[in-house]
């Protein structure tokens, strides 16, 4: 991850915006508790001239306090509709970086709701669930039956080590954005991942094995193979996956 290629910028610097409306808010609360507890203080113990200052000091602070109150919930937005506004674009993953695909045997495309014995450990292509899953990112991996099929309609599937560290794991966060046509991105993580292997990244029939975690290599990946399944689906039709 030495090259960031301007590709991700959604590093731990661009929750900035969010660390910034934390610590904002954080001071309104602290304003219209200060702004409370003077108000509980201004009783007719106080001169009259103490009341006002006291009070005028309260108006103040509570002012202040609506006024970083504002602020915070702008700067949220500001975040929120900046990565909404993000554009996922295939053809930005065109990065050419030379990387070594494995070519697979084809084990067939039928459909069964019984469990399947692959013969490999990452399966790229054979019977499968006539079910398949949402693009995205996920925590737990789930049936190889699913994921032969989301690779059967030409979606690419991220395969990393559980406890992957934090770094990589935001990286494959914003790969999961991409889209071409009907087919999308999967990250899942993977406990047959062959040792000495990072990250294992398929397409149908098509497996590219990394010592090491190298963005370009994926985007470019991605790029290569993305949508290039036996059974194109039209993206209406698709919608993010999960409706086969």
């Amino acid at each position: 991850m030495n090259e960031h290629m301007g590709l991700h910028q959604q590093s731990g610097s661009s929750y900035f915006l969010l660390y910034t409306a934390a610590v904002i808010l954080i001071m309104a609360l602290l304003g219209y508790w200060y702004a409370n507890k003077w108000n509980k203080e201004n009783t007719s113990k106080l001169k009259k001239e103490q009341k006002a200052a006291l009070k005028q000091k309260m108006k103040k602070m509570r002012m202040a306090a609506h006024l970083l109150l504002s602020v915070s919930i702008i700067v949220v937005i500001v975040h929120f509709a900046k990565d909404l506004g993000k554009e996922y674009d295939v053809d930005t993953l065109n990065l050419k970086a030379a990387i070594e695909v494995t070519e697979d045997k084809n084990y067939g495309a039928e459909h069964s709701d019984d469990p399947v014995s692959y013969e490999m450990e990452i399966p790229t292509s054979g019977t499968h669930s006539p079910h398949d899953l949402k693009f995205g990112f996920y925590t737990e991996k789930p049936a190889n039956e699913m994921l032969v099929h989301n690779l059967e309609h030409g979606d690419i599937i991220i395969h990393y080590r559980p406890g992957a560290e934090a770094q990589i794991i935001e990286q494959l966060k914003y790969f999961v954005n991409f889209r071409e046509a009907g087919a999308g991105i999967l990250a899942v993580p993977d406990e047959d991942i062959p040792a000495g292997k990072e990250v294992v990244v398929t397409a149908w029939t098509k497996t590219m094995e990394l010592a090491e975690y190298d963005e370009t290599k994926i985007a470019t990946f991605i790029y290569e193979y993305i949508n290039e399944g036996p059974e194109k689906i039209p993206a209406q039709i698709r919608r993010g996956g999960g409706t086969m």
